[in-house]
């Protein structure tokens, strides 16, 4: 998707197909043995139940449509404007500003925020590492300034079954658990102010959606399980009034192939 601030030029738009992440993920580092992307065919309790667990990161394509994007520009004003509970300082997020590199960024967000192994020599784990005094603007300039992920990315758009189309309207977003902030530096020994104390009494996890045209992070409240919490999450936010076919979901699993 373009993202209307392309400052990094165009790629090729990726296919939302298991393989394409996959293939895309083990250039990138990831133990693939280990951990691997799988379709998730519908959001109902019946179809979830069988993706295999742990989910680690779900991964979404959805249609940008005029009312979804003002209510997402509704919602990052308010954010900006008034805040929002506090995201957990280990969440890593970065800024799109490659037009159509919304695939990488989603993956980037799925592996980055996921206790997944991942070479210590390869390129994501390097970037991870150069990233973590940079602000999300300076990653995303470290993202358009190394080719190894331009060319790990044309790559996977070449490997899938769809003839690539460079102008759409249909855009990625991750979903990832964090810790809830204040619980995790209570873990930790420090002292909570009262009014941080309030409304603790929870699973101890947030729901954070991660999109790299977005103002920030984004809290969806507490997570008790990250697919059907992610799942009720995308009916009611991105389904609801909507009669486009064009959505796929995929699952970041940490399950291993029999």
């Amino acid at each position: 998707m373009s993202t209307g601030n392309e400052t990094g030029g165009r790629w090729i738009p990726l296919e939302s197909n298991p393989e394409v992440f996959n293939f895309w993920a083990g250039k990138a580092g990831l133990a693939t043995s280990q951990a691997h992307f799988v379709d998730v065919y519908g959001l109902d309790e019946d179809l979830l139940s069988i993706v295999p667990r742990p989910v680690k990161a779900v991964v979404l394509l959805f249609p940008m449509d005029p009312e979804g994007e003002a209510k997402r520009k509704e919602e990052d004003e308010r954010i900006a404007r008034d805040g929002q509970p506090k995201i957990d300082s280990t969440v890593f997020w970065m800024k799109q500003t490659i037009g159509n590199a919304c695939g990488t960024i989603g993956l980037i967000h799925a592996l980055a925020n996921s206790d997944v192994t991942l070479s210590p020599t390869g390129p994501l784990q390097k970037f991870i590492i150069q990233c973590q005094d940079k602000t999300p603007d300076e990653r995303a300039h470290l993202l358009a300034t190394t080719p190894l992920f331009a060319n790990i990315h044309s790559e996977s758009a070449s490997s899938g079954q769809s003839a690539a189309v460079i102008d759409t309207d249909l855009h990625f977003t991750c979903f990832v658990e964090a810790p809830d902030s204040d619980i995790r530096k209570a873990a930790e020994g420090a002292e909570l102010k009262p009014e941080d104390k309030e409304d603790k009494a929870s699973s101890g996890m947030r729901l954070i959606e991660l999109d790299g045209r977005r103002v920030g992070p984004v809290d969806h409240g507490e997570c008790k399980d990250l697919l059907k919490d992610a799942a009720n999450l995308i009916k009611a936010r991105y389904l609801s009034g909507t009669a486009s076919v064009y959505f796929s979901l995929m699952a970041l699993t940490g399950a291993v192939d029999d």
